[in-house]
């Protein structure tokens, strides 16, 4: 029998203007854009950050997709660990034109979390652990 490890790798979304959608991300989130490539008939653009890859692609001949309408079944969010100051980073965030629909609050007694808009309906949650040890 062999040994099975899974690992994170990626999160794939699909956005009405995907440059656009990216640019936002590395503009307001650091990501860097990787690559920039057409897959089947649609423009998808590769970001990276450190430990993760937002994939973004566009509209595919023949889909017709929908905007996402509140909270749905399936994936809700998508979170950020914040290293250093969460309260300032979202300060940073906001003064970037980012909206939160959650602003920085304590979830437990060792996590602080707030949630955000990101393009296309997309909702990310940034968090900081504080860590005792």
């Amino acid at each position: 029998m062999t040994e099975r490890t899974i690992f994170f790798d990626h999160i794939h979304l699909i956005s009405a203007d995907p440059r656009a959608a990216a640019r936002w991300y590395a503009e307001k989130l650091g990501g860097t854009i990787a690559s920039e490539v057409e897959v089947r008939g649609a423009p998808q653009v590769l970001l990276a950050f450190e430990g993760a890859t937002i994939i973004i692609r566009g509209q595919r001949t023949g889909e017709e997709p929908t905007a996402r309408q509140g909270l749905q079944w399936g994936i809700d969010h998508f979170g950020f660990c914040v290293r250093g100051d969460l309260d300032s980073y979202c300060n940073e965030l906001k003064r970037k034109g980012v909206v939160f629909t959650i602003d920085p609050m304590n979830f437990g007694p060792n996590l602080r979390i707030a949630f955000l808009q990101a393009p296309d309906g997309v909702i990310i949650e940034l968090l900081q652990r504080e860590v005792h040890g």
